[in-house]
């Protein structure tokens, strides 16, 4: 199947050819109709050849000249003159090549028309010839219409992707500084301090670093590979802040292989521990828990915090990391995510789920 659809796209991919189809389709199918309605086949088939040259020089002057560089440009006088001619000479060599080509072979002793009875006969030419003249011209009008239709939809669907593609790569660029700039901070107070956890911040950060700038770049990553990166983050941060944080980390997956977009889980548990351990790390808690099943996505993270603490940094729910988060969650699941943020005096719950599906 996939080698006929792509033996296809290349026949209509190439213009001659798409053409060549187009004419020899049609050819086939009104010398079939004609030889189902009157029983011979000679007759259709020349008659149906003789008429070709007309209905071609039709189609092709009505959808490349008569339309596009008339109509469409308001010349709506040289318009209708040009169709009215058209139409009436076309027809009418349509009828000199039944009469005068196509007739001898299967009729005999009757009296052909002279070139001057076929053009002086107008009600025949435009009631008989004219029809069977121009039903192709409007065929591949109805074909052109169509095809131009589907190539504008597809052209703003692919401005779409892009432009979703752009926004996803713009919004992964925001976390990386983002991230960075909170890490080398911890990192600052560490090295103020002396503390032998720097170059074990320094080793956490290159590994994580490496991901962000380089695999994030991908569309879908494994869930395992964003639990790597969620411990990776808990790791860090634990490091920093020593025995006395009390972080938990519970997941439940059914398939480590589940895909998953990249980043759109890390922002929570950054905010929660910006905001509910760095106001008070000896009393902080956070309890993140993650269930993956069914092709379903259930992401629970839940962080104490100070009463003051709102006041003291960046609401949660207007930060650079929910808001980049939703805008992903937009772009790479439209419809198919659900995010619940419960705030609280003195505690943050968010709680996001995704259909995988």
């Amino acid at each position: 199947m996939k080698n006929n659809n792509s033996f296809l796209d290349r026949i209509l991919q190439n213009r001659i050819l798409s053409h060549l189809l187009f004419w020899c389709s049609f050819l086939v199918i009104f010398t079939i109709l004609g030889v189902l309605d009157s029983g011979t086949f000679k007759p259709n088939a020349l008659t149906n050849l003789a008429m070709l040259p007309s209905q071609i020089a039709a189609a092709y002057f009505l959808n490349y000249y008569q339309l596009p560089k008339l109509l469409l440009k308001k010349r709506y006088f040289l318009f209708f003159v040009s169709i009215f001619l058209s139409v009436y000479f076309l027809s009418a060599f349509a009828r000199f090549n039944v009469v005068h080509i196509v007739e001898p072979f299967f009729r005999e002793n009757f009296e052909q028309e002279t070139i001057k009875e076929i053009l002086l006969d107008f009600i025949y030419i435009f009631s008989v010839y004219c029809p069977a003249v121009y039903t192709y011209a409007l065929i591949m009008l109805a074909v052109k219409a169509i095809k131009t239709r589907f190539e504008e939809k597809h052209q703003i669907e692919l401005l779409q992707k892009e432009k979703a593609t752009s926004e996803l790569k713009f919004l992964k660029a925001q976390i990386q500084p983002h991230f960075l700039f909170n890490t080398l901070n911890n990192l600052y107070a560490l090295t103020l301090a002396k503390s032998d956890l720097a170059p074990k911040v320094v080793l956490k950060l290159s590994e994580l670093l490496d991901f962000i700038l380089y695999q994030s770049d991908q569309a879908f990553i494994s869930i395992e590979k964003e639990i790597e990166l969620i411990q990776g983050f808990i790791d860090l941060e634990s490091l920093r802040y020593g025995n006395a944080l009390d972080v938990s980390f519970e997941k439940r997956v059914d398939d480590l292989n589940t895909q998953i977009a990249p980043l759109v889980l890390l922002p929570l548990i950054e905010n929660a521990f910006k905001h509910g351990v760095s106001s008070d790390p000896k009393n902080a808690k956070i309890h993140i828990d993650l269930l993956v099943e069914s092709a379903t996505i259930k992401f629970k993270v839940f962080n104490t915090k100070l009463n003051d603490s709102v006041k003291q940094v960046t609401n949660t729910k207007s930060g650079i990391g929910t808001s980049n988060l939703k805008r992903q969650l937009e772009i790479n699941y439209p419809n198919k995510y659900t995010l619940e943020i419960d705030e609280k005096r003195d505690s943050y719950f968010v709680e996001l789920l995704i259909d995988l599906s």
